[in-house]
């Protein structure tokens, strides 16, 4: 379904939408649908609906619409967008949650008592850009069809809407779209895919450092005594980054919290 980039909606329709996410707990994405504008918009509007806000903006300023400041202005607007190309891999600066999830896989040492011959697990891993939110499973193997598993759970867990999915370039999550099980599923779940430059996996890197996180805090303190406990244990490590361990780029809150003021600030 199109949705035009300059839909507005009256006062009342804006009052109307705040009150369907906060009071009747419609998802964005059915918000999306029924009021026919785009997911940035619905963000803008649940904002400034916390200050009870609920009048169309417009813009003022006439300068840049005047012809002769336009070629000045594409020009300066180019620059940037190339400035902001070059700092890309450097930093994100998401505005709300679920606006890019970055999603990574790591291959699992064996088990103490493991053979060398021994099926090796995969962790696969995403975290939110916005509030630091983690979401990690262990599967069996490195394929796109467990990538498809992952992200099914991950679309089941998460009570935001996820725009887009920035990963690596391995072929768990990119190939052949026609037959590719997570690339389906991304298009089915109206996923954007973003995928770092090849051979730059860095450009992940939030998602490279959570891995990191995650093997230093649990994987080396701790003795699994089976696969079966090894899983069970991921999922408490999950629940305590997510909502006891502070993050200093969350002003030493921890993402849940991070989470609930954005969707319910103390002034509501």
């Amino acid at each position: 379904m199109h949705i035009h980039k300059r839909t507005k909606l009256t006062p009342i329709q804006r009052q109307e939408l705040f009150k369907d996410y906060y009071e009747k707990r419609l998802r964005v994405c059915d918000l999306e649908r029924q009021y026919q504008v785009s997911r940035p918009v619905i963000y803008k509007i649940l904002e400034r609906g916390r200050n009870k806000d609920f009048s169309v903006h417009s813009s003022t300023n006439e300068r840049f619409r005047c012809l002769q400041y336009g070629l000045k202005r594409l020009a300066k607007v180019e620059h940037e967008i190339e400035e902001r190309r070059k700092k890309e891999a450097k930093r994100y600066n998401k505005k709300y949650p679920g606006e890019m999830l970055h999603g990574d896989t790591k291959r699992l040492p064996l088990l103490k008592g493991d053979s060398a011959t021994a099926q090796r697990e995969y962790l696969f891993v995403a975290i939110d850009d916005y509030s630091r939110e983690l979401y990690a499973a262990i599967l069996p193997d490195k394929t796109r069809w467990s990538a498809a598993t992952f992200l099914k759970q991950v679309n089941e867990e998460c009570p935001y809407t996820i725009e887009k999915y920035y990963t690596d370039n391995g072929k768990e999550y990119k190939g052949d779209h026609t037959r590719h099980a997570f690339m389906q599923l991304c298009q089915a779940s109206r996923i954007e895919q973003g995928f770092t430059k090849v051979k730059h996996p860095q450009t992940n890197g939030k998602a490279e450092r959570v891995i990191r996180t995650i093997m230093e805090m649990w994987h080396e303190k701790t003795v699994f005594r089976s696969s079966a406990h090894r899983k069970q244990e991921l999922i408490r490590f999950v629940n305590y980054y997510n909502t006891v361990k502070p993050h200093a780029s969350l002003d030493d809150k921890t993402p849940y919290e991070y989470l609930m003021d954005y969707f319910y600030p103390t002034e509501l």
